[in-house]
């Protein structure tokens, strides 16, 4: 099998991501010696991929409660165990975040809990809608835009998990443990990037819906990050309080330093969506992604 390698861009796939079985994997962390500021020479780096790990676990758990809800109304049995194998792996994802990087950060004596409740009442929007319908009609109606949403949001996870997986973390000399974390969750978003996208199109969505959900996920899955980084740096008493557009420029940096992706891979990766010929299939290597689980030190811990 092609093992990973941080060379953009990734391996050719030595096969289909449906020929793959889903499941969940355990993997151990430990964070006692990781820093607060965990690429060296770039505490916004650093804080905006905490912003967005601090993030994904309250869109993890609504990922998996949708396609629980989904469930009901899918009678194909290759989908289904799809989709329970997705809900499995997502499940450790947000137990894992939770865990670990909700701690971390208070470690280093930041609360996450005025940014973390934020979070919860915009993931909670969709429930409040879900629980103002009666209409069977209307509710397969909400939950098939919700489908087409989730698909949306699983590209950018697919496609950061990519990024993860082939960036030069390693020449920029960052804390290991946190570089495996995002590798292995990355990994495992690479791995069934195709599974939510094959669920809205199960739900019937076509181009215009495909285009809207894009640029809707887009706008909220970006400010949110951006709103989490802010979150951080204001709470970090060895940063100035810098405004939104200053942290903007400080992103753009560290991308070009190889901390963060750069904004153009950013904007290249998103249009993507807006293409008629989009399959998520293209957005990857799942032989890279299955290669990175079976030798990531954390998930060796677990499981040796």
């Amino acid at each position: 099998m092609t093992q990973p390698r941080l060379g953009y861009p990734s391996p050719v796939d030595e096969f289909a991501p449906e020929e793959v079985a889903l499941r969940p994997r355990d993997a151990k962390f430990g964070w006692d010696e990781t820093p607060l500021h965990w690429m060296p020479g770039d505490p916004y780096g650093s804080h905006a991929t905490t912003a967005l790990n601090l993030f994904l676990p309250v869109a993890e758990r609504w990922f998996a409660k949708l396609l629980t809800e989904a469930l009901d109304y899918v009678r194909d049995e290759r989908l289904r165990e799809q989709i329970i194998g997705f809900i499995g792996q997502e499940a450790i994802h947000a137990r894992t975040h939770d865990d670990v990087l909700v701690e971390f950060v208070r470690r280093h004596g930041i609360d996450p809990t005025p940014f973390l409740d934020q979070l919860e009442w915009v993931a909670g929007q969709y429930d409040l809608r879900m629980a103002q319908i009666s209409s069977p009609t209307r509710r397969r109606k909400a939950l098939t835009s919700g489908t087409h949403a989730l698909s949306a949001a699983e590209h950018f996870t697919g496609v950061l998990g990519h990024w993860a997986l082939n960036n030069e973390w390693d020449s920029l000399d960052v804390d290991p443990m946190m570089a495996d974390l995002m590798r292995w969750h990355g990994a495992e978003e690479v791995e069934h990037r195709h599974v939510s996208y094959n669920v809205a199109k199960y739900f019937g969505m076509d181009y215009f819906a495909q285009a809207a959900a894009g640029l809707m996920v887009s706008v909220v899955f970006f400010a949110l990050v951006l709103r989490g980084l802010k979150f951080l740096v204001h709470a970090d008493p060895q940063l100035p309080n810098l405004g939104y557009v200053r942290l903007l420029w400080k992103m753009r940096a560290s991308g070009k330093r190889g901390s963060l992706p750069t904004i153009a891979y950013l904007f290249r990766t998103g249009s993507r969506l807006l293409r008629r010929d989009y399959n998520p299939v293209d957005e990857g290597s799942t032989a890279q992604a299955v290669a990175y689980l079976a030798s990531s030190p954390a998930a060796r811990v677990m499981h040796g």
